[in-house]
């Protein structure tokens, strides 16, 4: 175990070269007062462009390097003041008017304006950047939709900069999430000027410019993420580490491993075969969290046929005895279940399949393949990690036990995983949803026609239609009616992914050690204010 760890220190040392950036955006610290902290972040990134990347591994530095127009509470993770410092709703509440800060830069001091976020917005909009988030931003911005679609100009979006600081916003109805849902990356301003300069180099150490709390000093591909504190962040005051690491470790017990020997300060993640050790701590921390684990099912064309006949997805769900999975293998505190969206607010889901053997067997006999016979040997496929393998182990022995249905695990890397997910020819998968904000649409939306994030090609039309409905009713029980009807069509009556239980986060962090780090719903940990104690 000490040998891995003191390899990559070794490996730190060498990969000096590939460190570079312009000093001028950054702040160098030195031994006495330095504050640093280790992160493991489970995995190799797929992008640090607030465009493309699409997973909380990546979420995770981009909160080190940019900042929207709101941030995260660490507490709630609500929307807090971040480039814009106030914002006023008008309109019947349709429109958002953000005044942005007086003076705000990006981390080389080219000026942040709303022209900025009126060019970023419409950068990742624009179809040409193939941005899978694109869509997140059209529900709710009047104008989007077509225009990342290809069925509207660019002039349609609703957004306009009033004048250097002011920034307006029209919604397609008066959405009660709107701003909350700002904080995400997808919102995120871009620096267009670095984009124009550098192409799709832009966010290589030396090009990339940020506007977060830190600038990034070190990016040396499955080793080591750095970065280091941004003098020009508007508020650098309240910025106390001096410098971060990312390590991309997907080996869970190594990680922990490294938590005990104390080379890494936060893991994110736990090993599953160690539950019962880990549950013991008191660094460690766990808590209820806004998502959901679940199996991604293709049911496009290049799919087995029968995995677009619902009768087998249901039957396929039936098999599995969630209970069982989370009381004997997760042991984490996760609760069982059955529909895509958990309690949230005064939103209930519909009932979905429960454990069920014999109706099952009925549904894949009445479907034509009594016993499992006439299937092949599904793939199931899953990102690198312990903790999905040995429950994608459970599943496979659910289904050849309960239905005769064969399946083969297959495990990715994560951004080859994501890749294969959204453009290969997979059959199962495994895949998991944690909330952006806190409103069932973000995990309904998964399943809109033609969604970025839509990586089982669902498509219904009514449920479209609902959903697009609910996008422009005011919070209310109206509204989750309509939401939970969307739900019913697509995750009970069609069965269009197969639920399996809802998180909790689980970190190992000492907060005897570190203050300012707090569980929320979200599992979202900002910088800002993070300090050893």
């Amino acid at each position: 175990m000490k040998k891995v760890f003191t390899l990559l220190l070794c490996l730190l040392l060498a990969g000096a070269l590939f460190a570079g950036g312009n000093q001028s955006q950054q702040s160098t610290a030195s031994a006495p007062g330095a504050m640093e902290m280790v992160i493991n972040n489970g995995t190799q990134i797929q992008s640090l462009d607030p465009s493309q990347i699409t997973g909380v591994p990546e979420h995770r530095v981009y909160m080190s390097l940019f900042e929207g127009l709101v941030g995260y509470d660490p507490r709630t993770a609500k929307a807090v003041p971040g480039v814009a410092e106030s914002w006023r709703y008008s309109n019947n509440n349709e429109t958002i008017t953000f005044t942005l800060r007086q003076g705000i830069t990006w981390s080389d001091g080219t000026p942040i304006t709303a022209q900025t976020m009126v060019d970023s917005w419409l950068h990742t909009l624009d179809p040409a950047t193939a941005s899978e988030y694109a869509y997140m931003m059209g529900e709710v911005v009047k104008g989007a939709e077509g225009y990342y679609t290809g069925h509207g100009n660019r002039q349609d979006v609703a957004i306009r900069a009033v004048d250097a600081r002011t920034f307006e916003v029209n919604l397609v109805g008066p959405l009660p999430y709107a701003l909350d849902m700002m904080a995400h990356y997808t919102f995120s301003p871009l620096p267009m000027h670095a984009i124009q300069r550098h192409g799709s180099a832009w966010t290589r150490v030396g090009n990339i410019v940020g506007n977060g709390p830190f600038v990034l000093q070190e990016y040396i591909p499955n080793n080591r993420i750095v970065v280091v504190p941004n003098d020009r962040y508007w508020n650098k005051a309240n910025v106390h580490l001096t410098k971060i690491t990312f390590l991309p470790i997907e080996d869970q017990n190594t990680a922990y491993n490294g938590y005990l020997n104390g080379e890494i300060d936060w893991g994110t993640d736990v090993p599953l075969a160690r539950i019962d050790e880990v549950k013991l701590r008191k660094d460690y921390q766990v808590s209820a969290q806004a998502g959901t684990y679940y199996i991604l099912i293709n049911q496009q064309a290049s799919s087995h046929p029968a995995l677009r006949d619902a009768r087998v997805r249901k039957a396929i769900s039936m098999a599995i005895n969630r209970q069982e999975l989370v009381s004997n293998i997760t042991k984490g505190g996760q609760l069982p279940a059955t529909t895509l969206v958990p309690a949230m607010g005064a939103y209930q889901p519909p009932t979905g399949q429960g454990f069920n053997v014999a109706e099952a067997r009925r549904l894949l006999a009445e479907a034509g393949y009594p016993n499992g016979q006439g299937l092949p040997t599904f793939e199931y496929v899953y990102n690198t990690l312990d903790s999905h393998r040995i429950i994608g182990e459970y599943i496979q022995q659910s289904l050849r036990n309960n239905l005769g249905i064969n399946i083969n695990l297959t495990n990715m890397e994560w951004a080859t995983y994501l890749d294969y997910r959204s453009t290969g020819p997979f059959q199962l998968a495994r895949a998991g949803w944690i909330a952006d904000y806190l409103d069932p649409s973000n995990l309904l939306e998964l399943l809109l026609t033609g969604g970025g994030n839509n990586d089982g090609k669902y498509s219904n039309p009514e449920y479209d239609a609902l959903i697009r409905q609910a996008a422009r009713l005011p919070d209310g029980p109206q509204r989750n009616t309509v939401m939970r009807q969307a739900e019913q069509i697509g995750v009970v009556d069609d069965q269009a992914l197969i639920p399996i239980y809802f998180y909790v986060s689980q970190s190992m962090i000492d907060l005897t050690k570190w203050e300012g780090w707090y569980t929320n719903i979200l599992d979202v940990h900002p910088y800002v204010g993070l300090r050893r104690r």
